[in-house]
C-alpha cells in the first residue's frame, strides 16, 4: 500500500511536466529550443553542513549566469526519488564564440576540394567489414581554421543552434564550471566545480547522451548517435566490422577517439603475429614425434634406466628419469627451432606496429583537424587543483603575467616523500615474489610426497608433476597477491600524485603514468622474469647444494627445461589478468547500474527523464582511459619480453582484444554517462613506454632462447659433441646428465631411504663423474656452451636492432600523400584567410575609413601574392 500511494505521489508531480507537453527523455529546456549542455545534480540534505553547501550553490550558479550560461533547474518533487535535484545548463551562442576563441577550436570555412585517395580495386572483397557511408563518415571533410569572434561571416554559419557539435559544446561549459569561482573560505579563494563534486555540494556533473541507447529518440532534431553507435559498433555481434571512428570522434572527442583507433590498429596488426605463431606452435605439434630428446626420456632402457637425483633434501626419493616422459613431450610444442624464428619475427614485428601506427596516426591527425593542434597549448592551461593550491605568485616569462608557483623547497620535499612510497611499494612486490619463491621451495616436498603416495593421482601423475603442480598454485598464487597489490596501489599512486600538485593537466597523467607503469611492470612481470632467467641457474650439485636464507633449497628445472614453467607462468597471469579485467569492465557497471536502475524500471519510461537516465549510470572518470591504455600495454609486455616462449601469446591477446573492443565500446556507450569531450593528438607518453618495451623485448627474447631454453645445448651437442652420424641428436640425454656417487651425499641432503641400493644418480649439469681428478667441477663443454649461448645473444641482438633500425629508417612517419595534403590545406586556408582580409579592407576604403590606407592595401595584396609564391 505504501509504494501505491508512492507511485500515485510520482505520477501527480509527473503530470505537472507532462502539462508542457514535452517528452521526458527530451535534451532541451522546457521551452524544447534550448538544448542542454550540461547537469549538475544535488541532494538537499538537511544536515550541518546544509547551510554552507546552500551558500555554494548560490554563489556558484550566481557566477556561472554572470559568465553567460543559462540556468535552469528540476525541483526534487520531480525527480524518480523526489531527493535531487537537477541543474540543466545552457551555453547560448555569445558565450559559445567567446570561449571557441579561447580553446582555440577550428571551424569550418570551405567544403575540402582535395580529391581523395585513389580507390583499391581489392576493396571489394573488404565489403563485408565495412559499415555504410553514412556512418562512417557522419558529415562532410572542411578546411577548418581557428574560431575569432571577428571574423564569424567568413564561417560556415548555416544554423547557430548546431553549428558547435554536442562534444564541442559540452567541453566549452566544463571549462567555465572548472574555473568558476564559488566563494572564501579560510582566505583562500575558492572554484572549480571538482571541488564542489569533493565537498559533496553537488552530486554530480555530466553532460547528457542524446538519446536511449536501444532506440531513436521521438525528437526530430536529435541526432541519434548514440543509438548509431551502439547499433553499429558496440554490440559483439558487429566484432567483424569496421570502427566508425569519426563518429566516435564526433561524439566523444579526439581523445577517446585516438583510444579505439590505436586500440584497433593494434588489433589488427595483432593478427599477423597470432597467425604466425600459431604455424610455430603447429609445427612443435607436427614434430612431436620427431623429438629424439623425449624419445630417449620416454623410452625405458634410457629413461627408464637413468636413477635421478632427489629434488629435495631428505624427504624426496631417487627417481626415474622417464616419469617426465609427457612433460618433455609437451615442452617440445614450444621450445623447438621455431622458437627461434618467432622470437626474431617478433622484434620485427613490433618495429612494424609502432612504425605502421605513427603514419596511422598522423592520417588521423589531419583527418580530425588537429596537424596544428599544440598540445602544449591546450596542456599548458592551468590545473585548477594548482592554482587554488599555490597562493605565492610569479611573473611568467613568456606572458609577463603574474601566475601561481610551487616553491623549489616545497617541490623537492613532495618528491621526496612521493620516490620513496613508490620505492617502498616496489620493494613490497619483490618481498612478495620472494615470498612466492619461498612457498614454491617449501611445498615442493610436500608435493612430490604425496604425489608418490596417493593412489588417486596416478592416473595424471605422467603430466602432473610435482614441478608443474608446484609451478601451477604458485602462478595462481602469485596472480592473487598481483591483483590484491594493484587494487591498494591504484588509491597511493593517484594519492601522491595529487600531493605533488602538477602544475598542467599533462604532467599529472605523465607523472601518474610512469608511476603506475612501473609498479604494474614490477607486479606483472617479475614472476615471469624469475622463471625466465633465475630458476634452476644457481642450483649447485647434489653434496654443494645453494639455499636460500640458508634453509630452503633452490629449485631445480624440469630435466627437460624450464621453458614449459615459464609457459605455464605467462599463460596464467596473462589469461587471468584478461578475464579479471572483463569482468571488472563489463560485469561490474552492468551490475552497479542495474541496482541504481530497479525502482526506475517500475515507473513508465516516458516519465523517466534523459537527465534522470544519465545520472544513474556510472561515472567514466579523468582516468578512465588511463587504465584501458594501461591494461593493454601490459598486455603488449606479455606478448613481447616473453614470446619466445609461448607463440600462442598473440592469438590469446588477438582474441581477447576483439572482446576487449566490443566491452569497451558497450560500457561506455551503454553503462556510462558521456564523458566530457577532450583533443589529444597522439596516445601521449604510452608511445615512448612501448618504443621502450619493444628495445627490452629482443633482450629479453635473447636470453630466453639461450638460458631457458634446450636450443643451444642441443645445437652445441649437434655440431661438437655427437656420436652418431645417421641419428646426430642420439645420446644427448645422456650427454646433459652428470653422475654423482651417493655415497659422497651429506647426511643434510641424502634421503631417508634407498630400498632399491642404487650407487650413482643423474643431475641436469656439465660436471666431470666423481672418478675424475676435477671430480664435480665444470666439463669443458658447459664453457663451451655458455659462449655459444653469450655469442648468440650478441649475435640476435644485433641481427634484430639492425632490421629493426632499417625498417624504421625506410618508413617514413608520415605518409607523402598525407603531407601533399596537410601543404595544400595549409595554402588553401591561408588564401582564404586572406582573400577575406582583403575584401574587408576595401570595404573600409569604399567606406571611407581614413585608418583604411592605400600602403595596408598594397601590403596586404603583398603578402597574398607572397603567400602564393611560398
Amino acid at each position: 500500500q505504501q509504494s501505491g500511494r508512492r507511485y500515485n505521489l510520482f505520477l501527480k508531480r509527473r503530470l505537472r511536466i507532462d502539462k508542457r507537453h514535452q517528452s521526458k527523455d527530451s535534451i532541451f529546456f522546457r521551452d524544447g529550443v534550448r538544448r542542454i549542455d550540461f547537469v549538475l545534480s544535488y541532494v538537499d540534505d538537511l544536515n550541518k553542513e546544509w547551510e554552507k553547501k546552500l551558500e555554494r550553490r548560490k554563489e556558484f550558479e550566481s557566477n556561472l549566469q554572470k559568465a553567460g550560461l543559462e540556468l535552469e533547474t528540476e525541483d526534487k518533487k520531480e525527480s524518480e526519488d523526489g531527493k535531487i535535484y537537477f541543474v540543466k545548463i545552457h551555453a547560448p551562442w555569445e558565450v559559445l564564440i567567446t570561449y571557441a576563441e579561447v580553446l582555440n577550436i577550428k571551424v569550418p570555412i570551405k567544403e575540402n576540394d582535395i580529391p581523395s585517395m585513389v580507390e583499391n580495386p581489392l576493396d571489394c572483397m573488404l565489403t563485408p567489414f565495412r559499415l555504410p557511408e553514412k556512418v562512417m563518415h557522419p558529415e562532410p571533410d572542411y578546411f577548418t581554421a581557428p574560431f575569432s569572434k571577428e571574423k564569424q561571416e567568413l564561417y560556415l554559419i548555416n544554423d547557430e543552434s548546431t553549428f558547435f557539435s554536442p562534444s564541442m559544446r559540452n567541453r566549452i561549459v566544463n571549462y567555465i564550471l572548472t574555473r568558476c569561482p564559488y566563494g572564501t573560505e579560510e582566505g583562500k579563494k575558492k572554484f572549480g566545480i571538482k571541488r564542489l563534486l569533493n565537498n559533496g555540494t553537488y552530486s554530480a556533473a555530466y553532460p547528457l547522451h542524446d538519446c536511449q541507447y536501444w532506440k531513436k529518440a521521438s525528437d526530430p532534431n536529435c541526432d541519434n548517435e548514440r543509438y548509431t553507435l551502439y547499433m553499429e559498433w558496440a554490440r559483439f555481434l558487429r566484432f567483424y566490422k569496421e570502427q566508425p571512428l569519426d563518429l566516435i570522434r564526433k561524439y566523444y572527442g579526439e581523445k577517446i577517439g585516438i583510444y579505439f583507433a590505436w586500440l584497433g590498429f593494434y588489433t589488427e596488426m595483432l593478427f599477423l603475429a597470432a597467425v604466425v605463431g600459431v604455424i610455430c606452435f603447429l609445427y612443435g605439434l607436427f614434430t612431436m614425434d620427431e623429438n629424439m630428446s623425449s624419445k630417449e626420456i620416454c623410452d625405458p632402457a634410457i629413461g627408464g634406466e637413468i636413477i635421478m637425483c632427489p629434488l629435495c633434501d631428505r624427504e624426496c626419493e631417487y627417481w626415474r628419469l622417464n616419469t617426465t616422459c609427457e612433460s618433455s613431450e609437451y615442452s617440445h610444442l614450444f621450445d623447438n627451432v621455431a622458437t627461434l624464428f618467432f622470437a626474431i619475427f617478433m622484434g620485427i614485428w613490433v618495429t612494424l606496429f609502432l612504425e605502421f601506427w605513427k603514419r596511422r596516426q598522423a592520417r588521423l591527425k589531419y583527418e580530425w583537424d588537429l596537424v596544428d593542434f599544440e598540445e602544449e597549448q591546450q596542456q599548458l592551461q592551468l590545473r585548477p587543483e594548482y592554482e587554488a593550491k599555490c597562493t605565492q605568485k610569479k611573473k611568467n616569462p613568456v606572458t609577463q603575467e603574474m601566475e601561481p608557483y610551487l616553491p623549489l623547497t616545497s617541490q623537492a620535499v613532495r618528491f621526496c616523500i612521493s620516490g620513496t612510497t613508490v620505492l617502498f611499494w616496489v620493494s613490497l612486490i619483490i618481498a612478495s615474489m620472494i615470498a612466492v619463491i619461498v612457498y614454491r621451495l617449501a611445498v615442493y616436498a610436500a608435493f612430490a610426497s604425496l604425489m608418490e603416495n596417493a593412489q588417486t593421482l596416478q592416473p595424471i601423475s605422467g603430466l602432473l608433476t610435482p614441478q608443474l603442480a608446484t609451478s601451477v598454485t604458485a602462478s595462481c598464487l602469485n596472480f592473487v597477491i598481483i591483483m590484491i597489490l594493484n587494487f591498494i596501489y591504484e588509491r597511493i599512486a593517484i594519492w601522491i600524485t595529487d600531493m605533488e600538485i602538477p602544475r598542467t593537466h599533462m604532467e599529472y597523467e605523465n607523472r601518474l603514468t610512469m608511476k603506475m607503469f612501473l609498479f604494474q611492470f614490477v607486479n606483472y612481470y617479475s614472476s615471469c622474469f624469475y622463471v625466465a632467467f633465475f630458476k634452476g641457474k644457481f642450483v649447485g650439485y647434489p653434496g654443494a647444494y645453494t639455499y636460500m636464507f640458508n634453509r630452503w633449497r633452490n629449485e631445480e628445472c624440469d630435466p627437460a627445461g624450464c621453458l614449459i614453467e615459464l609457459t605455464t607462468q605467462l599463460t596464467i597471469v596473462m589469461a587471468g589478468k584478461q578475464i579479471w579485467g572483463n569482468i571488472q569492465e563489463a560485469i561490474v557497471p552492468w551490475i552497479c547500474n542495474w541496482w541504481g536502475r530497479r525502482k526506475a524500471r517500475n515507473n513508465p519510461e516516458n516519465l523517466y527523464s534523459r537527465w534522470e537516465q544519465d545520472h544513474d549510470l556510472q561515472t567514466f572518470g579523468a582516468l578512465g582511459l588511463f587504465y584501458e591504455y594501461l591494461e593493454m600495454v601490459i598486455q603488449f609486455g606479455f606478448i613481447t619480453l616473453f614470446v619466445a616462449s609461448f607463440p600462442l601469446a598473440p592469438l590469446l591477446a588477438l582474441m581477447n582484444n576483439i572482446l576487449e573492443i566490443r566491452v569497451d565500446s558497450w560500457k561506455l556507450t551503454t553503462q556510462y554517462r558521456r564523458p566530457v569531450a577532450a583533443k589529444a593528438h597522439s596516445i601521449g607518453v604510452w608511445q615512448e613506454i612501448l618504443n621502450g618495451m619493444a628495445i627490452l623485448s629482443v633482450v629479453t627474447n635473447a636470453f630466453i632462447v639461450a638460458f631457458t631454453s634446450d636450443m643451444i645445448p642441443r645445437l652445441v651437442y649437434y655440431y661438437a659433441y655427437s656420436e652418431s652420424d645417421d641419428s646426430p641428436m642420439s645420446g644427448y640425454i645422456n650427454n646433459s646428465l652428470s653422475v654423482f656417487l651417493i655415497s659422497d651425499f651429506p647426511e643434510r641432503n641424502k634421503p631417508k631411504t634407498n630400498p632399491e641400493h642404487f650407487v650413482i644418480c643423474r643431475y641436469r649439469d656439465y660436471r666431470y663423474p666423481p672418478d675424475h681428478e676435477k671430480k664435480y667441477l665444470h666439463t669443458m663443454q658447459f664453457w663451451h656452451i655458455l659462449a655459444a649461448k653469450l655469442a648468440f645473444i650478441i649475435i640476435m641482438e644485433h641481427v634484430v636492432f639492425i632490421v629493426k633500425f632499417f625498417v624504421a629508417w625506410m618508413i617514413p612517419d608520415v605518409p607523402a600523400d598525407v603531407k601533399a595534403k596537410i601543404k595544400r590545406e595549409k595554402y588553401l586556408t591561408q588564401k582564404i584567410l586572406h582573400e577575406y582580409e582583403l575584401e574587408k579592407l576595401k570595404e573600409r576604403l569604399c567606406q571611407g575609413d581614413k585608418r583604411a590606407t592605400e600602403k595596408e592595401f598594397i601590403a596586404t595584396e603583398g603578402r597574398m601574392e607572397l603567400s602564393r609564391a611560398m
